[in-house]
């Protein structure tokens, strides 16, 4: 199932707030973006699940969120 699929599900807002809610959440995110990303950036959840010892619901909602901000990033380095 691709991430798009996963998004257009009508149980995905019940997801995101479930792991927004998670203490190591944060954490997380941040660890993905700034390590596992910059070392495998086609990444998949599962592996990025599996990486970080994280379930894979979170491991969606992070590479949701990173791969939704990632062309502010590209901007910001262009200028």
């Amino acid at each position: 199932m691709s991430l798009e699929e996963y998004v257009s599900n009508p149980l995905w807002p019940l997801l995101v707030e479930t792991v927004h809610t998670m203490i190591m959440y944060p954490h997380h995110k941040a660890y993905a973006r700034d390590v596992v990303l910059h070392e495998q950036p086609n990444a998949t959840a599962q592996e990025l699940a599996i990486k970080l010892g994280i379930p894979l619901g979170e491991a969606l909602v992070i590479l949701c969120e990173l791969r939704k901000t990632k062309p502010e990033g590209k901007n910001a380095s262009q200028t």
